[in-house]
């Protein structure tokens, strides 16, 4: 059967352009086409494509995820009967790269996307279009990661003004707690706590707080460290402390709104589109695995059947290192493609770090990664992130739920499980501490031979 590809380079604002290849004779067989997603003008780029070709010639198309630019592109093609096929940015450069080294135009692309098809069919995913709900639970998937960012970059504010206001704010409560985000709303300046009867403020807090303690004990201790800061700074007018307060007070209302914004995209939002397309909900029944970490993975994977192979799915997910190997020899330490989705890697990352205190089977990778491999913390989990998506990817595959396993794979239930991971594969402190000596020895000879590299090629340049 005759084939053609048609390579797109896609843009935001300007014209896509497309150029076609034929896959027999390995040559192009038209133009570089300018069009934009309207459909007389993308039919136009499939006349092209069949032109001088069989009534049953097979199309392909090849194209960039830029931007949103690739969906209406695609349902297009695919409403067409075309086969598209989506690849990410490094993967286009890394062909122009050897196709044109010195070079970088839009013709140019359009042909590299046309020749990964050819020369890199493996590594080509073919498109899967998710539905209006998938979509939907991605966008809101992506805001609550980008809401939880923005809530950590408050805390740490506030941690950092605490330390420079009160000296550690949160030695005497917890910093996110009502009493703590009291203090910050009232009683950010020390002289005014040392000012003011105990009662008063205790009043103060009852009236503020009824259903809280009537006499709170972290009353003394703040009042104790007040009189430290008084000490230490000598004056309020040392920081401000009527600004200092009300550019905290703005910070948690801030932190407030955010946290209010979250809890209802949660519970509104992500928690009835995730069940919508997911109702077994059986991805929760694997240890460190949410309601919203399921969320994501079904969000992001979509219909795991466009994976045909595990190899595959893995490949997907980028979180499989980097490979270096010639004759006999292979290095490692080599860090992870990072090619998959970043809300998958990160959730699986985290996910990974529960799961190996609670699955037998993750436990052991854990251990054999920190005791026998010498890696440190952070390569253990990554390589227990890749088993945990394994899992994932077998329960959304053949659709039941997750059985715990001892190793040898005997069923046990959660409190046996729980106890095999801290009896069998407990990583002791004196491991933990040589693998992160080790990782800092290896960065700074890392940055040795790179500082006399550059020291040599400085040299030749001279000569």
């Amino acid at each position: 059967m005759t084939v053609r590809i048609i390579g797109i380079d896609l843009a935001v604002t300007a014209s896509h352009r497309a150029i076609v290849l034929d896959l027999a004779s390995n040559s192009f067989v038209s133009k570089l086409l300018s069009f934009h997603a309207n459909p007389a003008e993308m039919n136009g780029v499939l006349q092209a494509a069949r032109a001088n070709a069989p009534e049953n010639v097979r199309l392909v198309a090849v194209l960039e995820a830029t931007a949103m630019s690739w969906f209406p592109v695609s349902c297009y093609l695919l409403s067409q009967g075309v086969e598209v096929y989506r690849v990410t940015g490094q993967q286009t450069a890394d062909q122009r790269r050897v196709y044109q080294r010195h070079a970088k135009s839009d013709r140019i692309d359009a042909r590299v996307l046309a020749r990964l098809y050819v020369t890199l069919p493996e590594r080509l995913h073919r498109l899967h279009l998710p539905s209006g709900w998938q979509l939907e639970l991605q966008r809101a998937c992506r805001e609550r990661l980008r809401l939880t960012a923005q809530i950590a970059a408050i805390k740490n504010r506030l941690l950092a003004t605490d330390r420079l206001a009160w000296l550690e704010l949160r030695d005497i409560l917890p910093p996110y707690e009502p009493a703590a985000r009291w203090i910050r709303n009232y009683w950010y300046n020390p002289w005014r706590v040392l000012e003011t009867d105990a009662m008063a403020m205790a009043q103060a807090w009852r009236a503020q707080y009824p259903t809280q303690d009537t006499a709170p004990s972290w009353l003394y201790d703040l009042r104790q460290k007040a009189a430290q800061v008084v000490a230490l700074y000598g004056a309020p007018q040392c920081l401000d402390y009527e600004r200092l307060q009300a550019s905290v007070v703005r910070e948690q209302a801030r932190l407030a709104e955010l946290e209010a914004q979250l809890r209802h995209l949660r519970l509104k939002v992500i928690r009835p589109l995730y069940r919508q397309l997911h109702p077994q909900r059986h991805l929760e029944t694997l240890y460190g695995v949410g309601p919203d970490s399921a969320a994501i993975y079904v969000a992001f994977i979509g219909d795991v059947r466009r994976f045909p192979s595990l190899r595959q799915f893995r490949g997907w997910s980028g979180l499989i290192p980097f490979s270096d190997q010639s004759g006999n020899a292979q290095a490692k330490g080599w860090p992870v493609t990072q090619s998959g989705p970043d809300p998958i890697k990160t959730t699986a990352f985290l996910d990974a770090n529960i799961a190996r205190l609670y699955d037998p089977q993750i436990a052991a990778v854990y251990h054999d990664q920190m005791v026998n491999k010498g890696k440190h913390h952070l390569q253990a989990i990554c390589a227990c992130a890749t088993h945990l998506l394994d899992r994932v990817y077998v329960i959304l595959h053949e659709n039941r739920p997750y059985e715990l396993r001892d190793v040898d794979g005997t069923p046990i239930d959660a409190r046996q499980a729980r106890q095999i991971c801290k009896l069998r594969y407990q990583v002791p402190e004196e491991t933990r501490r040589r693998n992160n000596y080790r990782v800092r020895m290896a960065r700074a000879q890392r940055r040795v031979e790179q500082r006399y590299q550059q020291r040599e090629r400085k040299q030749r340049s001279k000569g």
